[in-house]
């Protein structure tokens, strides 16, 4: 009895954990609207408790919108709004900062929860502590990435910023989803085979280094630089990639540089998954690995597709804002299908 009252609890936390992660994966997709849409910069104030209230009469909309005309993006990129158009910028960038209010609420209400009713086991306690911790930390760099772009000759937040709030995000979701499927996966789901591991764990760092890119790509607008496929603006390697004479300074800030590497990362997750994927074709008496190793095929299948959209419409802003979202989104689906399967693929039988 016990023990079934105790795989309950499990159950109901993991629930809770997974609701978590759904809540995270939309917040960073309306973190990409933000980004689209250029609304990142319309809140100059950073206000946790009274921010949670948009203006609420024309007075107060007139003073926001005041303190955005003293932005270099107002005066430079955005001279000609009107206040409607101020209003639709204002909207993504404060529902942004509302949703992620909601999860630290959704976070600590379980937590409460949970807590009082002694479904927790002693070794969920500091798990939980982390994740607060996480979710604080992300809160913080949010604030940072934004005052990044309110200074002086900047028109927008910095992409290198942007892509450090992005990865914490993503770390977020990733650890998350990790201790709600220490909840729920039984060990008869697991798999040992270290060959497939380390092939998955090769996949994920070059997946690492192509969100990172991604990031890049989505704060420095790298895509209407090039808004042509198969090549780069009629060259498959443009001379651009080798600008400057800094290898730092093209990895990081060379808008075609980073389009490039972005691109040739790409092919190769496709190269790489598919090569798991046909290695892996033997193994036939997991049913978990086999659903999963097909959708993670099918993912980055449809991920290259959106990306090939996403550059192709670059200079289309709704259509980028569509594509683009979407891109993020079945990058997101990636990554927690090859958390998932990292989770059941280990290198030995533990316990």
């Amino acid at each position: 009895m016990e023990i079934l009252k105790q795989q309950k609890a499990q159950r109901q936390i993991a629930t809770w954990l997974l609701i978590g992660v759904g809540m995270i994966m939309i917040q960073v997709l309306i973190g990409g609207i933000t980004r689209l849409t250029e609304s990142g910069l319309s809140i100059t104030e950073w206000k946790p408790i009274t921010g949670t209230l948009p203006p609420l009469n024309e007075a107060a909309w007139q003073t926001e919108f005041e303190k955005y005309k003293v932005t270099d993006q107002f005066k430079y990129v955005h001279q000609y709004f009107s206040l409607s158009e101020f209003k639709f910028i204002f909207f993504w960038e404060w529902f942004h900062r509302t949703w992620a209010r909601l999860m630290g609420l959704v976070f600590l209400f379980g937590f409460v929860y949970f807590l009082a009713t002694r479904k927790f086991s002693r070794g969920m306690i500091k798990p939980m502590i982390i994740l607060f911790i996480l979710g604080g930390v992300q809160g913080f760099i949010g604030w940072f990435m934004v005052k990044s772009g309110l200074v002086p000759e900047k028109y927008f937040v910095g992409h290198v910023e942007l892509t450090t709030h992005f990865i914490a995000a993503l770390g977020l979701l990733c650890y998350t989803l990790w201790f709600a499927l220490s909840l729920i996966i039984k060990e008869e789901q697991k798999l040992v085979n270290p060959k497939l591991q380390k092939f998955l764990l090769l996949i994920l760092a070059v997946l690492f280094f192509q969100l990172v890119y991604g990031g890049f790509m989505a704060g420095m607008r790298a895509a209407i630089t090039a808004p042509t496929w198969p090549d780069i603006n009629g060259h498959m390697i443009p001379a651009e990639v080798f600008q400057s004479s800094s290898g730092i300074e093209n990895l990081v800030n060379n808008p075609i540089a980073v389009h490039f590497i972005h691109r040739g990362l790409g092919y190769s997750l496709v190269v790489l998954i598919g090569i798991w994927w046909f290695t892996s074709r033997s193994v036939l008496t997991n049913k978990l690995f086999r659903h999963l190793r097909n959708i993670f095929l099918l993912l980055v299948s449809m991920q290259i597709a959106l990306g090939i959209l996403t550059v192709l419409n670059a200079t289309s802003k709704n259509l980028l804002v569509v594509f683009g979202v979407s891109h993020q989104f079945v990058a997101m689906l990636l990554v927690t299908v090859i958390v998932w399967l990292l989770f059941i693929v280990r290198k030995k039988q533990i316990g």
